[in-house]
């Protein structure tokens, strides 16, 4: 960006909301996949004028724009790969409405998903969202992505929790979408649109997400089994029977090694994979609830099933399954971290196809994940600096991409796309589709200025 540019940008966001020297930009060019590319300047909006006034200036001077939130994600999304303004949204942080009556809260983006389920709490309402960052991540970043997290299972992700959206076009345009009611069909659904679209149509800058009764009882239990396949059985048991869990996680024996050396955990000698499970409802209905959950639990690879008796034990074992993705970062130079679903049915051929593949390749994996989805977090844990081994790796993913699809599934649950993921999403949209999504997106954005690069792979020329 030149020198006029950038005055004139401070005179839209203030000198005190922008910044402009390499060192104080540098760490806005990274996100949690550890890519980074340094932007030209940074700003941080305070209301949504002003954002529509800096995306206005952006369409002008044809400067490329990259949204962020707090840079939790996984995809390389909210990394500006061609430099720019990084527009980051983490001073938008307001609750702008709480209607307790009709269970809805409007939030700015930059609200974190802690700060939402608090607020709601207080009236004995929840927002379904729950990634396992929510003390961190932004519900920008949640609409971004359409991260959703254990409860998703039951509860759905954010697409099934957002009612409407405020937003800005990659034009400057300001519109609504949506509804603030539980029923509306009128036009084009583009709030389901825009959530998952990592930014690349249109900046949200308010939201309208519905809320939810908490539930009065909650059980959590643990299942280990001798195996992964004994594992994966017992899931598609569960979620075959009508007591629906509200969060079902899986955990194979890889990740089970890492929680024996990182903690305290009792667990069996021959545990070989592990499940967690919650149900929630009525007092009245729990129990029931527990048992068929047990029943359909129990087969011949299940060594232990429990019921966590007190707050202490259940907060132990989600403290567990939350350290899982960070510790990886502490047994490997790297990971390589996708996060795949298939049909829950299928579940087990994807895990035995794991398996074997990890032995093919020579590659640690390790697999947890979102089971009640059919969403497991697949992470390689390689050596960058071994070519050969990433050699291996890579060729090992490309069959991990050709096994979930062969299984009916997709090639990311709810950590995008964005930089990592955007020159593989051919193998599952087909080129009628993805050019209907080009001309969506030169709708939306029509100079290509939001989040340039990311979602959509480029276009191959002769």
């Amino acid at each position: 960006m030149t020198p006029a540019q950038l005055q004139a940008l401070s005179s839209i966001s203030g000198s005190a909301d922008l910044l402009s020297d390499a060192a104080d930009c540098w760490s806005y060019g990274y996100d949690n996949s550890r890519r980074h590319q340094a932007p030209d300047a940074v700003v941080f909006p305070c209301d949504h004028e002003t954002v529509q006034r800096i995306v206005q200036f952006c369409y002008r001077e044809n400067i490329p724009l990259t949204p962020r939130g707090r840079g939790t994600g996984t995809t390389g999304a909210t990394v500006p790969a061609r430099g720019g303004l990084v527009l980051s949204m983490e001073r938008m942080d307001r609750i702008l409405d709480f209607d307790p009556a009709n269970r809805t809260i409007t939030v700015e983006p930059g609200v974190t998903n802690q700060a939402v389920q608090e607020r709601a709490a207080e009236y004995g309402l929840f927002w379904a969202p729950d990634p396992t960052s929510a003390a961190f991540c932004t519900v920008g970043g949640n609409l971004a992505y359409n991260s959703a997290g254990p409860r998703a299972v039951k509860y759905g992700t954010p697409r099934e929790n957002t009612l409407g959206l405020r937003a800005v076009s990659g034009a400057g345009e300001t519109f609504r979408c949506g509804v603030r009611t539980t029923k509306g069909v009128v036009g084009y659904d583009l709030t389901r649109l825009l959530i998952g679209s990592e930014g690349t149509l249109a900046i949200i800058t308010e939201a309208v997400l519905k809320l939810l009764p908490r539930p009065a009882a909650k059980g959590t239990m643990r299942a280990v089994y001798r195996d992964i396949e004994s594992a994966a059985q017992a899931i598609a048991e569960i979620m075959g029977q009508p007591e629906v869990p509200c969060a079902l996680e899986f955990i194979d024996a890889q990740a089970i090694a890492m929680i024996r050396h990182h903690s305290r955990a009792d667990l069996p000698e021959q545990a070989g994979a592990m499940l967690i499970i919650e149900a929630d409802g009525s007092p009245a209905s729990l129990e029931q609830a527990i048992a068929a959950i047990h029943a359909a639990a129990r087969n011949t690879g299940l060594v232990d099933f429990r019921s966590a008796t007190s707050d202490k034990e259940i907060k132990a074992l989600w403290d567990t399954r939350k350290a899982l993705s960070p510790a990886l970062r502490t047994v490997a130079p790297k990971k390589i971290n996708e996060d795949v679903v298939v049909p829950v049915s299928s579940l087990p051929a994807l895990i035995t196809g794991l398996e074997r593949l990890a032995r093919r390749f020579g590659i640690t994996i390790v697999n947890f994940g979102h089971a009640g989805n059919g969403n497991i977090h697949v992470n390689l844990l390689v050596d960058p600096d071994d070519a050969r081994q990433m050699e291996r790796a890579h060729t090992c993913l490309m069959q991990v991409f050709d096994l979930v699809l062969s299984l009916d599934g997709t090639l990311s649950g709810e950590h995008g796309v964005g930089l990592e993921k955007r020159d593989f999403i051919a193998r599952e949209i087909g080129p009628e589709a993805l050019q209907l999504m080009r001309r969506i997106k030169d709708q939306f954005d029509p100079r290509l200025i939001l989040n340039p690069g990311k979602m959509l792979p480029p276009i191959q020329t002769d």
